[in-house]
């Protein structure tokens, strides 16, 4: 892993101040969203529509529901820690440890969309669109989340940032 250089005038520690709570800004953003489908998966099962869901739904919506709760999992670790670490001299550690969880997190979440995505779509429409659509929001997420970062990597490895 490449050490990166923080900003001019910066020391090591306030770096890692600065690294850490961009962190755990951008992870308020993805809970926010594991939250309100999580709160959703977790009332389904009560609808009154929830009997008609075939077999395939109910996997659909299983899958989708292990994934929103282990992304909440991913998502909220770093808070958690947080409180547990603090003064304890631990703080660059947890940042590298909270980016990996982010990472597994937003993997967990698009996983969780798909399926939800699927499950909406199977239930409404039919299998093949819900397929379909789930398949577009399971490439979309690869692709923005994971894959076109990735490749800025790769393409600007041994390049400097001032970021």
């Amino acid at each position: 892993m490449r050490e990166s250089h923080g900003e001019p005038g910066e020391s090591h520690k306030e770096r890692v101040d600065r690294e850490l709570a961009e962190l755990l800004q951008g992870l308020r953003v993805a809970v926010t969203g594991v939250q309100v489908l999580f709160a959703f998966l977790l009332t389904l099962p009560f609808q009154a529509g929830f009997p008609r869901v075939d077999t395939l739904g109910r996997w659909l919506f299983f899958v989708s529901l292990m994934a929103a709760a282990f992304a909440s999992v991913c998502f909220i670790t770093p808070a958690a820690q947080h409180r547990l670490f603090f003064r304890t001299g631990l703080k660059e550690k947890m940042l590298h440890r909270a980016n990996e969880l982010g990472v597994a997190g937003a993997v967990f979440l698009l996983i969780a969309m798909t399926s939800a995505v699927a499950l909406v779509t199977e239930t409404v429409i039919n299998n093949w669109p819900a397929a379909l659509f789930a398949g577009a929001v399971a490439v979309s997420g690869a692709w923005f989340w994971i894959l076109q970062p990735l490749v800025d990597l790769y393409r600007n490895r041994g390049r400097t940032s001032s970021e």
